[in-house]
């Protein structure tokens, strides 16, 4: 995935945004397509039933891409984010395959 340079000129790299309602099987598709792609995808979830799709769509994707000879391993973080009531914590997840 290429870098995208925000309007404050910080560069971020792009990111799969899980809500609580993402469907598991859906989000761990693009996962799969992404590491495919670029070995490497990072997914943002605010909120415990955003955080639990996305290690149920991370462990799904590990059984995709699996008979690729791919293994999926996960770093989880913090970053902080704008929204309407100020700044806000986000888990990201960085997925990586090897």
């Amino acid at each position: 995935m290429s870098e995208i340079e925000n309007a404050t000129g910080v560069t971020e790299e792009p990111f799969l945004r899980v809500s609580a309602g993402s469907n598991p099987q859906s989000v761990a598709s693009a996962i799969a397509h992404a590491v495919y792609d670029s070995r490497t995808v990072k997914l943002r979830a605010v909120g415990a039933g955003a955080v639990n799709q996305a290690v149920k769509a991370i462990a799904i994707a590990r059984g995709y891409s699996a008979p690729r000879g791919l293994d999926l391993t996960c770093k989880p973080g913090f970053t902080t984010i704008e929204s309407r009531d100020g700044e806000i914590s986000a888990i990201i997840f960085t997925v990586t395959a090897s």
